[in-house]
């Protein structure tokens, strides 16, 4: 990719569709959390209600995908790593977390390129997360 080219990419943000699109994909990425069974672990480090999670993680992905920054201007800096040592996060919740968010990705009809571009950028994220054995 030449700098032209680095320039005028459109951010993931404008190619899933903007706010609704991200609002959707948080939606169903936490349906799918709270009524597959396959991601009963990824749940369990959630409280009893998951509003607040979809709040923050809407407000997150709008500026990490390229939109805007709602997560910075309540919160501050994300600081993820910190923010989610209080959870036990390891191997098996890591993987959840990925597998709930392409299941989610793909019924919500993410592009293809994007959607596999994103889902390597989000295991590398969740991996980062890890705090705990490797199990």
């Amino acid at each position: 990719m030449n700098s032209d080219e680095a320039q005028t990419e459109i951010p993931p943000f404008e190619r899933l569709g903007g706010e609704p699109a991200v609002r959707a994909l948080v939606d169903r990425f936490y349906d799918l959390m709270d009524l597959e069974p396959g991601y009963a672990a990824l749940r369990a480090t959630h409280g009893s209600t998951l509003d607040e999670s979809r709040d923050k993680l809407f407000w997150f992905l709008c500026g990490w995908l390229g939109g805007p920054d709602h997560y910075q201007s309540r919160f501050g800096h994300p600081r993820l790593r910190a923010r989610h040592m209080p959870f036990a996060i390891g191997v098996k919740e890591r993987d959840q977390w990925v597998a709930c968010m392409d299941q989610a990705m793909a019924e919500c009809a993410t592009p293809e390129e994007l959607r596999t571009r994103l889902k390597a950028s989000f295991f590398n994220t969740a991996d980062w997360m890890r705090n705990k054995g490797l199990t």
